[in-house]
């Protein structure tokens, strides 16, 4: 678990193979609806989000696929580890989630789940359209040219 520079937020699990899988378009803060279990889970940062997606089932949205692991100290009161849990956004917000990856083909993605200052579990949520290999090639050699621009540099003083 880090503390971000820039928000100063908590980051329990961080998605950071979605900016170069993913262009990111805008991005979404949304609670999510946990249980005391997950909450606690959270808080010891043991949690992935690689694999997970956002998506609407009827009215609402849901984080599918993100992995929570059992609290130990809870016995029989746990959670189940990857179950859908629900987004808190609103009703706009919604609205346009669900017309963006239905019409436009865009996708919804994970970007990070943190505490923010008043303690509450939130999620970045970043709307994308998945990237051609291209694309992801374009990214790779801008980064190594930043790479090497940098070392040069620092080289010379």
């Amino acid at each position: 678990m880090k503390n971000d520079p820039k928000t100063g937020h908590r980051v329990v699990a961080d998605n950071r193979k979605a900016r170069f899988n993913y262009e990111i378009i805008d991005t979404y803060e949304a609670g999510i609806a946990l249980t005391g279990t997950e909450v606690k889970s959270l808080r010891q940062g043991k949690s992935t989000i690689g694999e997970a997606y956002a998506g609407p089932s009827g009215e609402e949205f849901f984080l599918f696929n993100a992995y929570i692991p059992e609290y130990l100290q809870a016995n029989r009161f746990n959670h189940e580890p990857k179950r859908p849990r629900r987004l808190l956004l609103h009703k706009r917000q919604i609205d346009k989630l669900i017309g963006a990856t239905q019409r436009e083909g865009f996708t919804v993605i994970p970007l990070k789940i943190y505490f923010n200052d008043r303690g509450r579990a939130k999620v970045e949520l970043g709307l994308g359209r998945g990237k051609k290999l291209h694309d992801k090639r374009e990214t790779e050699k801008e980064r190594t040219w930043n790479r090497e621009k940098a070392r040069l540099m620092r080289d010379k003083g």
